[in-house]
């Protein structure tokens, strides 16, 4: 996201504000940066409206993942959202890239996910230290080299996705963390669907997003 570029809101009220994030830009910040994330440009966004405004974050997506990402207006919503937050948020999907042609065309993928001490996460399929993890998978298309694959994931455990594709041996296109070092300039990896239950007003809400036209182009050739 250039400095000037605009938020992509999909949707906001009174309680919530859920953004498009693009790919490469992070979520919050880190001892080494602070202003380009997306936090402080929603924040930005949210103080030009009233000064008296506040977010907090609910929920994260790793810096070279896009897609949909909520916010809470309130530290009380937010509290509520990320205590039950696996159960209220009924619907995460993504869609990915991966090298090689998935020859499983629908899977359920379980293990438990646990950390290095250079904080690298890998899978394991013993319980002791880990956190337990699901990932469904549905092949969409695909051509000699990639596969389109449809994601979704029953928990929401740190680098998730792609640890898994990895253990299926069919890593997602530039992901140079747990995939292959390849040309590509951005992860294919993109969270097009978040549909949860306000955990006040116990409404469903379904947010949406189009998949990149990067994701077509790539797998159609």
């Amino acid at each position: 996201m250039k400095k000037n570029e605009k938020l992509d809101i999909i949707y906001e009220d009174k309680d919530i504000i859920v953004v498009n994030k693009p790919a490469g830009l992070l979520t919050i910040s880190t001892d080494k940066e602070k202003e380009k994330t997306l936090f402080h440009k929603v924040y930005v966004y949210i103080k030009k409206k009233n000064k008296n405004n506040k977010i907090f974050i609910v929920h994260r997506l790793d810096k070279d993942t896009s897609g949909i990402v909520m916010f809470a207006k309130s530290e009380s919503l937010k509290v509520k959202f990320q205590n039950d937050w696996d159960n209220l948020a009924i619907e995460r999907k993504y869609v990915a890239i991966v090298h090689g042609v998935v020859k499983d065309k629908k899977r359920e993928i379980v293990s438990w996910l646990k950390e290095t001490k250079t904080l690298l996460t890998y899978s394991s399929n013993k319980k002791e230290g880990g956190k337990k993890a699901i990932t469904e998978y549905r092949v969409v298309g695909n051509n000699d080299n990639y596969s389109l694959l449809d994601i979704d994931i029953k928990t929401g455990r740190k680098n998730q996705i792609r640890v898994h594709m990895k253990d299926i041996e069919h890593p997602i296109v530039g992901d140079n963390k747990y995939g292959l070092n390849d040309k590509f300039k951005r992860m294919y990896l993109h969270a097009y669907k978040l549909s949860i239950i306000h955990p006040v007003t116990k409404k469903i809400f379904a947010f949406e997003t189009d998949i990149p036209t990067n994701f077509i182009k790539l797998i159609q050739k």
